[in-house]
C-alpha cells in the first residue's frame, strides 16, 4: 500500500470520529504494510485527555504485537501530531510518521515546534507531512464550520 492508500485509511477513520462528535482526526500504525492499529480521537466520548486518535492506535499496536516498542512500524495520521503525541510516538520508536494536515496551533513536527528535529532525544524519527493535506485539512474545516453554525 502507497502512503496515500494509507492515509485514505486514516481519513476513514477520522470521519469516524466527527460521526461520533470528536474532532475529525484519524490514525494507522503499520508493520511491513500491514495496518496494526487503528484509532480516531475520542478524548470526549472517553472522557481522556489523551485519547488523540495516535495514542489510540499506538495503545491497539503495541497490544496485537506484544510489545510497546514499535521499531519497524509507521503511522499515518491524518493531523500533524502534538507534543503529547509525538512523544509517545518516539517512546515507541516508530520509524516513520506520516500526517496531513499541518496544525499551526499545536503541531509537534514543524509548525509550532519540532520535537522529531531536536537531536538531543535518544530516538530520531522520521516525518513526512502534506500526504493527503486537502482532504485532511477539508474535513477538520467542515467539521468547524458545522460547529459553528456556518454553511458553506
Amino acid at each position: 500500500m502507497s502512503d496515500d492508500d494509507l492515509m485514505r485509511e486514516a481519513l476513514t477513520l477520522a470521519r469516524q470520529a466527527a460521526a461520533a462528535g470528536e474532532v475529525p482526526v484519524g490514525a494507522v500504525v503499520v508493520k511491513r504494510g500491514e495496518i496494526i492499529g487503528c484509532g480516531y480521537n475520542q478524548p470526549i466520548s472517553g472522557q481522556d485527555p489523551t485519547a488523540h486518535a495516535e495514542i489510540v492506535a499506538l495503545r491497539g499496536a503495541a497490544s496485537l504485537s506484544g510489545n510497546y516498542r514499535l521499531t519497524d512500524c509507521e503511522l499515518f495520521v491524518t493531523l500533524e501530531p502534538c507534543a503529547m503525541c509525538a512523544g509517545a510516538i518516539m517512546h515507541a520508536r516508530l520509524a516513520r510518521v506520516v500526517y496531513g494536515a499541518p496544525d499551526p496551533k499545536t503541531g509537534a513536527c514543524g509548525s509550532v515546534v519540532n520535537l522529531f528535529a531536536e537531536s538531543r532525544l535518544n530516538h530520531q524519527t522520521a516525518v513526512v507531512g502534506g500526504v493527503l493535506a486537502a482532504e485532511s485539512s477539508g474535513l477538520l474545516q467542515a467539521f468547524f464550520s458545522g460547529r459553528r453554525g456556518v454553511v458553506d
